[in-house]
């Protein structure tokens, strides 16, 4: 598995999730197709600033939500 992107290192939302739930099929993109929404850049200096910073990083929580979405759906807690 490829290592979970760090500051400054850009990653799609779609590798990191394939990554996360362990998909191993290959990524098809449509080229003639739009992007979809424009890449954002948010600056957090001002929240650092305020003492803030994330106890759980990117990566982290989308493989916290994924096993919790397992364990639900293995109790019968949800369909899908």
């Amino acid at each position: 598995m490829a290592r979970p992107p760090r500051a400054g290192r850009r990653i799609s939302r779609l590798h990191l999730v394939a990554q996360v739930v362990g998909y191993q099929g290959e990524l098809v993109f449509d080229t003639t197709k739009p992007d979809g929404t424009p890449r954002k850049l948010l600056d957090v200096g001002k929240i650092h600033a305020l003492g803030w910073k994330a106890q759980i990083d990117l990566r982290e929580g989308l493989a916290e939500t994924y096993r919790w979405y397992q364990e639900q759906q293995a109790a019968g807690a949800i369909r899908g």
